[in-house]
C-alpha cells in the first residue's frame, strides 16, 4: 500500500502503532506526521511540530503507558508526545540539557521493564529517561559510550534492563 504523508522533505522513520492502525513519520522538514491506516486507506490525523531540525526518528510506547511516542531531532531535543483527546497531541516532556548535538536514536524499553527510553547522540553519549509516578522523569546518563557518536540504541528484553548500543 502506498501512503501519501504529506511531508515535503526526506522521510527518515516511519514506524507503525502496536495495534497496527497508526503510523508515525519523523522527516527533515521538522515535523512528525501521525497517519490513520485501514485496509488499503490512510488518513491524515496529525501533524506534531516542536523541533527545530530534522527528526531522525519516532518510537510508539506500549499501549499500556496510553497514546505515547518518542521523536528525536538534530537540534538535540527529545519530545515525550501524548495524545489526549482522539487526535489531539501535546508535548508531555521536553528533554533539553542532556545532549549537545544531535539526537540520532531512541528505544523504549520492553513494557515489563516500566516506561524507559534509550537515547543516543552524535556526541558518543547516551541517556536513559524513566517516567516518575508523578509523572516526571528521572534521568541516567553514560558520557562516551562511543568515541565517534551513537547511531543506534536498542534494548535486550533478555535481561533486566539491558540496553545495547550500536554506532
Amino acid at each position: 500500500m502506498k501512503i501519501e504523508t504529506g511531508h515535503q522533505d526526506t522521510v527518515h522513520d516511519v514506524t507503525m502503532d502496536y495495534y497496527g492502525k497508526r503510523l508515525a513519520t519523523a522527516c527533515s522538514d521538522n515535523t512528525i506526521k501521525i497517519i490513520g491506516v485501514c485496509n488499503s486507506a490512510s488518513q491524515h490525523l496529525a501533524t506534531l511540530s516542536g523541533h527545530q531540525g530534522p527528526v531522525w526518528q519516532v518510537a510508539w510506547a506500549h499501549p499500556k503507558f496510553g497514546s505515547i511516542l518518542a521523536s528525536c531531532s538534530y537540534d538535540g531535543l527529545v519530545i515525550i508526545w501524548k495524545e489526549g483527546n482522539q487526535n489531539e497531541w501535546s508535548q508531555a516532556h521536553v528533554f533539553s540539557d542532556d545532549h549537545k548535538s544531535s539526537m540520532d536514536s531512541i528505544a523504549w524499553a520492553p513494557h515489563e521493564l516500566g516506561l524507559y527510553l534509550a537515547c543516543g547522540s552524535s556526541d558518543g553519549n547516551i541517556s536513559v529517561f524513566t517516567a516518575r509516578a508523578d509523572g516526571g522523569w528521572d534521568t541516567a546518563r553514560i558520557d562516551q559510550a562511543h568515541a565517534v557518536g551513537v547511531t543506534l540504541v536498542s534494548w535486550d528484553p533478555s535481561t533486566s534492563p539491558g540496553v545495547f548500543v550500536g554506532s
